[in-house]
């Protein structure tokens, strides 16, 4: 039962069980209807914080958004926008669908142009949270030494721990794509995508090489920990990782970059802080060798989904085998782009520092 597994939630050094909600399948169009219902009231309109020009006819704001989430802003049948104009005096155009472009607010009167642009705000940040992840910044764990050392743990798990239930070689993470998550994202344009690589970049400039001093950052993977609270019934098990100098350093930088992504709203703010770990089985691999970091609870529709998982038991696998000291000499900040493969994404990083893009 999914209960016995709930999400787990750290928040001031504790750890809370997060109990799942199972809903009933539905349509986005629907939803978007039923949703403007609710948040009109609650919606937050602050007077100073969007750019409103004034025109001869009155007053003109802007909102650049994915074209993919202009339907949410449509509603069924045009209700959403025709709510939104009525009650906020105000006239919105919208680009159609599969055009760029920015969505425009006229109006008599600045504060129902304000109203407007808070209230389409929210709606756009609402659905945006429901879309599948696209990318997640990681670095890379997977020299061949690495990658070696992995299989020989995986062969020991395999021969010691095989007849454990749900143990097989399906659950394993593919030794190429070792790697150590920063955060998730939703990027759904190509100019988000841009933005992405801009602010890393600007990481580089404002920390990175502070932090890491200009040289290879060395890194240990070593002893292996489980995600929930069960070793009798777990899902995703993973390496330790730290620096092999002893130092604090991965841990702010990693944290450095997470907190200017959140400042961006590119990331969802969840955590204060990266916990350091690299995944070397996760029960999502069952069915999808690629679930990892493309598992949430929307489809790209927007229906809500419940996925069950086969945990497995990985009390002997914790007692039982040895995750020898994994050294990564390069630590490289990584991401996947589509199946078409892993992309050297951001060739102007230097090698020790070689950044690409999972999605």
């Amino acid at each position: 039962m999914e209960v016995l597994r709930p999400q787990l939630v750290r928040i001031g050094g504790r750890i809370y069980r997060k109990n799942p909600i199972q809903e009933q399948t539905y349509q986005h169009e629907e939803e978007d209807e039923d949703f403007y219902q609710g948040f009109v009231e609650c919606a937050e309109e602050p007077c100073d914080a969007y750019e409103v020009v004034q025109t001869q006819q009155g007053f003109r704001c802007t909102v650049k958004a994915p074209s993919l989430l202009y339907k949410h802003i449509v509603g069924k049948r045009g209700d959403t926008r025709k709510k939104l104009e009525v009650e906020t005096k105000t006239s919105i155009s919208i680009p159609k669908p599969g055009q760029d472009g920015e969505i425009v607010i006229t109006g008599q009167h600045r504060g129902g142009v304000i109203s407007a642009r808070t209230r389409i705000d929210v709606l756009l940040l609402t659905f945006r949270r429901k879309q599948p992840f696209t990318h997640f910044l990681a670095f890379f764990l997977n020299e061949v030494e690495v990658q070696e050392r992995f299989l020989k743990f995986q062969e020991e798990v395999l021969e010691k721990c095989s007849m454990d239930h749900g143990v097989d070689s399906t659950i394993f993470q593919n030794p190429k794509k070792l790697h150590l998550t920063i955060g998730m994202l939703v990027l759904l344009s190509e100019q988000e995508i841009q933005q992405t690589c801009e602010m890393l970049q600007q990481c580089k400039e404002d920390f990175i090489d502070d932090i890491s001093g200009g040289k290879p950052l060395e890194v240990e993977m070593a002893g292996i920990e489980y995600m929930n609270d069960d070793p009798g019934m777990v899902d995703v098990l993973y390496a330790k990782v730290h620096m092999k100098d002893g130092s604090n350093r991965l841990q702010e930088l990693v944290d450095r970059v997470l907190e200017h992504f959140q400042a961006s709203g590119l990331i969802v703010k969840e955590w204060n802080s990266v916990k350091l770990h690299a995944t070397v089985m996760n029960t999502l691999f069952r069915k999808d060798p690629n679930a990892e970091g493309r598992y949430n609870l929307y489809t790209a529709d927007g229906k809500y989904i419940f996925k069950e998982r086969e945990s497995f038991d990985g009390r002997n696998i914790l007692k039982e085998t040895t995750m020898n000291k994994l050294r990564n000499d390069r630590l490289h900040r990584s991401c996947e782009q589509g199946t078409a493969g892993w992309l050297d994404f951001l060739s102007y990083f230097s090698v020790r520092e070689a950044l690409v893009l999972i999605c």
